[in-house]
């Protein structure tokens, strides 16, 4: 078996903004494994919030022995976006290799459409506002704020997409005060969920404040080791398989998160279809779908995912799975 894997650039439509910085483009890691002439592929995006790079990446799937499995992999390397790649191409060549697709080897049920959030980009509350208009017939908009300044931002967009369900996404960038400071008018503005308001690791003034809306695990939440400290903080959380490492452990997560009576919601860091293909096998049934990335890049990859506005089409063979 050969483990190959390299870096591609997919610039953003535009610029893309949240509490952390701007960027114009995304790096992934395209992880390639062979074996017997048949190829599987998997795709992770290194994210420095979590003390990654492309080049730790790459150097942690170049220290796997070539014959590694699915089980041995979910020891050898921690949860996070090396093991992701590796997983998912993993899974999708076992599909290959036994001409079934990756949900029928899981035992799980095809996946059908979902409908997914659209995210909009910090910005000025003109630019949102605008941005809010042009996409006004998505039924799920996700807005990126995180400011001490954000509640212009939230009017700008329901004025511009008055008739869209709302996600406010903090990236960690609020205080206490600045959260309290926004209740009053959550519920009023048609706020569906609030992720991530507080910092990982300094959310447990969550359990003390008011929650006229649902609160959503993001940074907080990464594998099933996670979940113990979530409780009574929040009522979702999101999973994404750059934070559990792969599709193995996001699936596992899913099962126990409701078994603990947590809500759901899939989401991706920004990159191509090739990483929402695994993610639409666990979003199957979430509250929240986000699995976006590739709308918000100038240009996807080949055999990409079917976007019909926000509706998403499963997967076909020819990208994974």
């Amino acid at each position: 078996m050969i483990i190959q894997a390299q870096m591609r650039r997919y610039a953003f439509d535009g610029h893309f903004t949240i509490a952390r910085g701007s960027r114009t483009h995304v790096e992934v890691i395209e992880v390639a494994i062979t074996r017997g002439g048949i190829t599987g592929i998997g795709e992770c995006v290194p994210y420095a919030r979590y003390g990654e790079s492309v080049e730790s990446v790459l150097a942690q799937i170049g220290a796997l022995p070539e014959d590694v499995t699915l089980d041995a992999l979910q020891t050898l390397l921690p949860a996070g976006a090396a093991r992701n790649g590796v997983d998912c191409a993993l899974w999708d060549l076992a599909a290959k290799t036994a001409g079934r697709p990756v949900h029928q080897l899981l035992s799980l049920p095809a996946p059908h459409p979902l409908t997914t959030a659209f995210t909009l980009s910090l910005d000025t509350p003109e630019a949102m506002r605008a941005k809010a208009a042009a996409n006004a017939a998505r039924p799920l908009l996700k807005i990126k704020l995180g400011t001490a300044d954000d509640l212009p931002r939230l009017r700008a967009v329901r004025e511009g997409a008055p008739d869209a369900a709302l996600i406010l996404d903090a990236n960690e960038g609020w205080t206490p005060e600045s959260y309290l400071a926004l209740v009053p008018e959550l519920a009023a503005l048609g706020v569906a969920l609030v992720e991530q308001p507080l910092p990982a690791g300094a959310d447990d003034a969550l359990r003390d404040l008011p929650r006229p809306v649902p609160i959503c695990a993001d940074e907080s939440c990464h594998d099933r080791h996670s979940l113990p400290d979530l409780a009574g903080k929040y009522d979702l959380i999101n999973i994404k398989l750059d934070k559990t490492g792969g599709l193995t452990e996001a699936l596992a997560l899913k099962t126990e998160a409701l078994a603990q009576g947590f809500g759901l919601m899939v989401g991706c860091m920004a990159s191509s279809s090739l990483s929402m293909a695994p993610a639409m096998l666990v979003a199957q049934g979430a509250a929240f779908v986000d699995l976006d990335g590739p709308l918000l890049l100038s240009q996807d990859r080949e055999n990409g995912l079917i976007y019909e506005q926000s509706r998403i089409i499963p997967a076909t063979p020819a990208l994974w799975g």
